[in-house]
């Protein structure tokens, strides 16, 4: 595994960093800010549990080659101490030119701070079931 360079920011930081990465389509942006343990975790919606480095990459390879992903993040519900965060937000995108409406994920990220700064340790995004909440878009930054 090649090495990572440190993240130099919050975990606050690294959210806007892996949202940014993903609307790049930049896999090498995006897996450097994963943690260095074999037992990272990523859960796309609707798939399988996928477990460490390999796995992760390679889902995140396949939804990089129909492009970059844009995704609205709303509602962030924060969670921090000292070494750890928990986020959980509404992410919202258009599924492209044949559908109708946009999607609306869960999600829960969870980072962790190492020796080497913040990282991600667990991404796990669920379709919300039936419509999104009124005030959606009040309090959202697109990343």
């Amino acid at each position: 595994m090649p090495a990572k360079k440190q993240f130099n920011g919050t975990a606050d930081d690294l959210e806007v960093a892996f949202y940014d990465a993903i609307s790049r389509g930049d896999i090498e942006a995006l897996m450097a800010l994963w943690a260095d343990d074999d037992e990272i975790v990523c859960v796309h919606p609707n798939a399988p549990r996928l477990i460490g480095h390999a796995e992760i990459r390679a889902s995140w390879e396949g939804i990089f080659e129909n492009g970059s992903v844009h995704i609205h993040t709303t509602q962030l519900h924060a969670y921090h101490n000292l070494m750890s965060a928990v986020h959980s937000v509404i992410e919202t995108f258009h599924g492209g030119v044949e559908a109708a409406e946009d999607v609306h994920i869960i999600a829960t990220n969870v980072y962790v701070k190492t020796a080497k700064g913040w990282r991600i340790v667990t991404h796990h995004a669920s379709v919300a079931a039936g419509k999104a909440p009124p005030d959606l878009f009040k309090t959202g930054v697109l990343h």
